[in-house]
C-alpha cells in the first residue's frame, strides 16, 4: 500500500506527536511566574490536540500496515516560559516541514487519506505555532 519511505514519516509524526504532547502537558504543569495561569492552559489545550494527532497518525500508519513507533523524539520542557515557547515554536516548524514532505509524498504516492489526514493536521499544527508566536511577541 503505502511505501516503506511514507511508512517510516508517519512514525517519525507519531514520534514528534507523542513529543510534544507530554513536552506540553508538562510544561503546563511546570511554568510559574505571572503568565502561568494563562500560558499554561495554552500549553494543556494544545497538548491534548497533539496526543489526538499521534492517534489519527497511528490509526492511518496501522491501516497501511507499519509497525507502530512507541517512542517519542526528545522531549525538551525548558526552565523558563520564553524558553519554553521558544522550544514549542521550533518544534512546530519542524513539524510543518516534516507534514509538508509527507503530504508532497503521499500526494506522488496517490494516497489521497493519508494527504488529506496531514494537510488537516498541517492547519492544526501553523494554529499552534502561530499562537507560540504571538505568546513570544514583546
Amino acid at each position: 500500500m503505502a511505501s516503506k519511505k511514507l511508512q517510516d514519516m508517519l512514525n517519525e509524526a507519531i514520534a514528534r506527536e507523542l513529543q510534544v504532547s507530554i513536552q506540553y502537558m508538562w510544561q503546563h504543569v511546570t511554568v510559574v511566574g505571572i503568565n502561568a495561569e494563562s500560558v499554561g492552559g495554552v500549553f494543556k489545550k494544545i497538548g491534548i490536540v497533539e496526543m489526538k494527532h499521534a492517534e489519527q497518525i497511528a490509526e492511518r500508519l496501522d491501516y497501511l500496515g507499519g509497525k507502530l513507533t512507541t517512542k517519542p523524539t526528545p522531549i525538551d520542557i525548558g526552565e523558563t516560559l520564553t524558553q519554553m515557547l521558544q522550544i514549542d515554536k521550533k518544534a512546530e516548524e519542524e513539524g510543518i516541514a516534516l507534514y509538508k514532505e509527507i503530504i508532497t509524498l503521499a500526494s506522488k504516492e496517490g494516497d489521497i487519506v493519508t494527504r488529506k489526514l496531514f494537510e488537516e493536521i498541517l492547519s492544526a499544527e501553523e494554529d499552534h505555532h502561530n499562537e507560540f508566536s504571538t505568546l513570544l511577541e514583546k
